[in-house]
């Protein structure tokens, strides 16, 4: 699985899917932002950060990648 995270600097729902992705042990590529208005352009469905792709699939932000992951059976609800 392939999994692609973009993000912007100081942003606290970015640190808080990196630290889901890492808890897991799932390897991910993660890609600072530094033009928004370029990128949400390019993925006009982006409405804000981080926004995730899964094997080159929009998945979108931190919640429903966590859905995703709940889904797949990699990470684990807390609890």
């Amino acid at each position: 699985m392939k999994i692609e995270v973009y993000s912007i600097p100081g942003c606290h729902y970015c640190v808080k899917l990196r630290r889901l992705l890492d808890r897991s042990n799932l390897e991910y590529i993660q890609t600072t932002v530094t033009n928004t208005a370029e990128f949400k352009a390019l993925h006009p469905n982006c409405k804000g950060f981080p926004w995730v792709f899964v094997d080159g699939v929009e998945v979108g932000g931190i919640i429903e990648t966590a859905k995703l992951l709940l889904q797949k059976g990699l990470v684990k609800r807390r609890g």
